[in-house]
C-alpha cells in the first residue's frame, strides 16, 4: 500500500505510539484522523502536522463508546472520502495490581477500552472499508496476549481478546479485501513504561529504560504491515521483538 493519499484513523493518538504513528503517516502524505480524549494534546499534534503541509483531523472521543467511534469513522469518510487504515492503539494498563487487590470497576474499565474499544473500531470501520476498496486494520497487541504476567491480569486478558478479534476479523474478511493484523511491539519508550516501572511488579518493571524501542519504530512497523510485506502475517500477531522482523522493516541492518 502506498501511504500517500490514503486515509488513516488512529485511536489513542495523543501520545506514545499513536502520536508517533500520526506524525509518521502524515509525513508520508496520508490523510490522518487522530482520536483520543485529550483535546489539548491532539490540537498540538494537528497544528504541527498542518503547519508542515500535512492533512490531519483531531477528534476528541472515547473508544469505549461505540457511537463515538462510529462518528469518528463517518468524519473520516466525510472529510477525506473514505477510510483505508484503522490503527486500534488505545489501551490502558492502570491500575496494576494482584487479582485479590484489584478494583472491579477499574478492571472492567480496562476491558471497556482495551477490548470493546478494538471491537468498536473494527465494527465501525469494516463497513466503510467494504464500501470502498478494502483496507487494513492494525490492532496493537502485546506479548501479554499469550503469557501470564504478575499484576497484569486485566492487560493479559484483554490483549488475548484483541488477538482473538484479529483472528476473527481475518477469518471473516480476508477474502473481501480487508487485512487484519496484530502488532506486538515489545516494550516501547512511552508513558506506559513509566507506570509499569513505578509498580515494581513483575520483571517488566525491572527492565532498564535503554531496552525500550522508540515509538517511531512502531509507526514504521505499522506502515510495513499495511503494505505487501504484511500479507503473510494477516490474522496473526507480528512481533517486533526479533532481529529478523526489525530487519524486514529496515529498522536495523
Amino acid at each position: 500500500m502506498t501511504i500517500a493519499g490514503k486515509s488513516i484513523l488512529i485511536t489513542g493518538a495523543s501520545r506514545g505510539i499513536g502520536e508517533a504513528t500520526a506524525r509518521y503517516f502524515a509525513s508520508q502524505g496520508a490523510n490522518t484522523v487522530m482520536l483520543a480524549r485529550s483535546a489539548k494534546a491532539l490540537e498540538k499534534i494537528e497544528a504541527d502536522i498542518t503547519s508542515a503541509g500535512g492533512k490531519a483531523l483531531a477528534l476528541v472521543s472515547d473508544v469505549a463508546n461505540y457511537e463515538a467511534m462510529e462518528n469518528a469513522v463517518q468524519a473520516c469518510v466525510d472529510t477525506f472520502g473514505g477510510l483505508d487504515i484503522l490503527v486500534n492503539n488505545a489501551a490502558l494498563i492502570e491500575p496494576i495490581a494482584h487479582l485479590a487487590d484489584s478494583d472491579p470497576e477499574a478492571w472492567g474499565h480496562v476491558v471497556d477500552v482495551n477490548v470493546k474499544g478494538v471491537y468498536h473500531g473494527m465494527r465501525a470501520a469494516i463497513p466503510a472499508m467494504l464500501a470502498g476498496s478494502g483496507g487494513s486494520i492494525i490492532n496493537i497487541s502485546s506479548g501479554a496476549a499469550t503469557s501470564a504476567l504478575e499484576g497484569w491480569s486485566h492487560y493479559c486478558c484483554t490483549k488475548a481478546a484483541v488477538l482473538s478479534l484479529t483472528q476473527c476479523g481475518h477469518t471473516e474478511y480476508c477474502d473481501r479485501g480487508i487485512r487484519v493484523v496484530g502488532l506486538s511491539p515489545g516494550t516501547v519508550a512511552t508513558e506506559m513504561q513509566t507506570v509499569i516501572r513505578q509498580s515494581g511488579i513483575n520483571p517488566v518493571s525491572q527492565l532498564d529504560p535503554s531496552v525500550h524501542i522508540p515509538p517511531q519504530w512502531v509507526a514504521k512497523a505499522i506502515a510495513f504491515l499495511c503494505g505487501e510485506g504484511g500479507a503473510p502475517y494477516a490474522g496473526t500477531d507480528f512481533s517486533l521483538k526479533s532481529e529478523k522482523s526489525r530487519q524486514l522493516i529496515g529498522l536495523v541492518s
